[in-house]
């Protein structure tokens, strides 16, 4: 790269130009403000990068080339000249049987994998009939009641020719079952079967509250998916530890890599602990970003995440397997950033947002519809959205060259100074204890919602312009067309429940669920007793309940 003479020249070229080029523009006009910062205020941005910002660089040590670790230029030789990302288009509507015609439309229209939303009653294990689903049916997402639902969800979609990522957690277990149970169904090898599910626990203490079991029960779960699957569903990403969720919440870039991260190592732990053989899991990891507004910050951090969990795996728990220390991610565009207020201007956003998470080298990409801060998503708004995809993979020349922005000075520096943060934060989450410590005592909740409320102020005093919020406004009233759920759909999806009720083999059913009670007193693997219920058709929220009886339930300001 430059020696250290050649960087020293560089530096006193730097400071003739400030005196003689950019001093007398200051004096004269001065700039748009004091400091400038990245998105989060997690980095303070310099005016000029040059060589000198990194000083001697060892590219094979700290880059190398794609598919090599560390992995910085990404995790496979080709990048997007081979195969271009996966395109996803999160959907979940209402009932089975319009998801299922959501999903034929998306894979009409040129997706190249399925991304599945739940209702909120399913992701905290309800059935559709439970008084605590009264209002939510079919609201946040599809409900799935039963193995009935997955059937038709997937009816006339082949498991073995498309992916499936589930937005599943605490439940995670009980919905990849049933996915399993349709693929037997349609006599795909397990083998075959291709997909993730989130079932990132520790991101829900910290950020989403849609957690079911306390933290020790929910880590053996995990655990035994982790073993299940390494087993039956090799292809299978068993787990996608999730920043999105953190991000969202209101963290920095670096808070999001750290903590993500560092819920990772957890997880890893638990396993090597639970007796796993780190090589056997590890290559099923998968990772969860967010993708939000400042490009180049974002491109460093999804940069420095290769880099850091490569280290990690390396040198934490020794892993041999090159594709155990390969980050690889999906990433949906910032929920949070999207606006009510002038909702066309959201197109533009998730845009560039998506362009940074192409730039970054994701392996899979969810673009939001326009209309997502309002309900969810029109069918024309989701097309756009697919077609923002497909203009990034095919028009704008962003997939021709893998790791196009490499060597830039300030995305070079930047991605060295936000790992160097993600590290900071780790080194501290180790100091107290590990991830669950840190969640327990409430740490990591206070720096997330410390960022957020400083963001929040910013927005409010006019320092952070938010485009058609708070500057650039307009008085017009829009007409937006929103996708609603109607009642009469969610007393439908309660009547489609009763007569899966009255079809099935009740003793079956009672006879699997107590199989499924007595392995969770012991130590079995529970994924197959989970697997043969909902195959006689127990519901969500009967193998929910079984195991809430077994394991009890957590509650805010317990120990985690």
């Amino acid at each position: 790269m430059f020696t250290a003479d050649e960087l020293d020249e560089i530096r006193s070229a730097k400071d003739r130009w400030e005196d003689e080029q950019l001093d007398p523009v200051l004096e004269r006009f001065g700039e748009r403000k004091e400091t400038f910062e990245t998105d989060t205020g997690g980095q303070e941005v310099k005016r000029l990068y040059t060589p000198a910002d990194r000083g001697e660089v060892d590219y094979q040590e700290e880059l190398g080339f794609p598919g090599e670790e560390p992995y910085t230029r990404g995790v496979y030789p080709t990048g997007y000249r081979g195969r271009l990302w996966t395109m996803r288009q999160y959907a979940g509507m209402g009932t089975a049987t319009e998801t299922n015609e959501r999903f034929h439309y998306l894979l009409d229209e040129g997706q190249t994998g399925l991304s599945m939303a739940f209702d909120l009653p399913t992701q905290m294990g309800y059935d559709s009939d439970d008084s605590m689903a009264t209002g939510e049916v079919g609201k946040a997402g599809v409900a799935i009641d039963s193995l009935r639902d997955m059937e038709t969800v997937f009816d006339g979609i082949p498991l073995d020719e498309v992916s499936t990522s589930m937005t599943i957690n605490a439940p995670a277990s009980v919905l990849l079952a049933m996915y399993i149970a349709v693929g037997d169904q349609q006599g795909v090898d397990r083998s075959e079967l291709r997909g993730t599910i989130q079932n990132d626990i520790l991101k829900e203490y910290i950020a989403r509250n849609t957690y079911i079991f306390p933290p020790e029960p929910s880590m053996r779960i995990i655990t035994d998916i982790f073993e299940f699957c390494a087993e039956e569903t090799p292809k299978f990403n068993t787990i996608s530890i999730s920043g999105y969720h953190v991000r969202e919440a209101g963290s920095t870039a670096a808070q999001e890599l750290a903590f993500t991260l560092g819920n990772g190592m957890e997880y890893v732990e638990a396993a090597i602990e639970a007796g796993l053989d780190v090589d056997e899991f590890a290559p099923q990891l998968s990772f969860f970003f967010n993708g939000h507004n400042n490009i180049l910050e974002e491109v460093a951090k999804f940069r420095a995440a290769r880099r850091m969990w490569a280290e990690i795996m390396d040198e934490r728990f020794d892993a041999q397997n090159p594709k155990s220390k390969q980050l690889k991610f999906h990433t949906q565009t910032a929920g949070s950033m999207l606006t009510a207020q002038q909702v066309e201007n959201n197109v533009v956003r998730v845009a560039y947002q998506a362009l940074a998470a192409v730039l970054g080298g994701t392996q899979s990409l969810h673009t939001n519809g326009k209309d997502e801060a309002l309900s969810l998503p029109t069918e024309k708004s989701v097309r756009t959205a697919l077609r923002t995809q497909q203009i990034l993979a095919h028009e704008s020349g962003a997939a021709d060259t893998i790791d196009p922005l490499a060597g830039s000075y300030y995305v070079e520096s930047l991605t060295d100074s936000v790992e160097q943060e993600a590290f900071e934060l780790l080194d501290e989450i180790r100091e107290r204890g590990g991830m669950r410590q840190a969640i327990e005592s409430q740490w990591v909740q206070r720096q997330i919602q410390d960022t957020a409320f400083e963001r929040q102020r910013e927005i409010e005093s006019g320092e952070r312009i938010i485009v058609g919020v708070n500057k650039f406004k307009v008085d017009e009233k829009e007409h937006v067309d929103i996708e609603e759920v109607s009642a009469e759909q969610q007393r439908a999806q309660q009547r489609r429940l009763d007569e899966v009720r009255a079809e099935r083999d009740d003793e079956a059913v009672d006879a699997k669920l107590t199989a499924l009670a007595q392995a969770a007193r012991g130590d079995d693997n529970l994924l197959p007793y989970i697997v043969d219920a909902v195959k006689v058709y127990a519901t969500t929220g009967e193998i929910c309940h079984t195991l809430r009886d077994e394991f009890g339930e957590y509650n805010p300001g317990t120990a985690v």
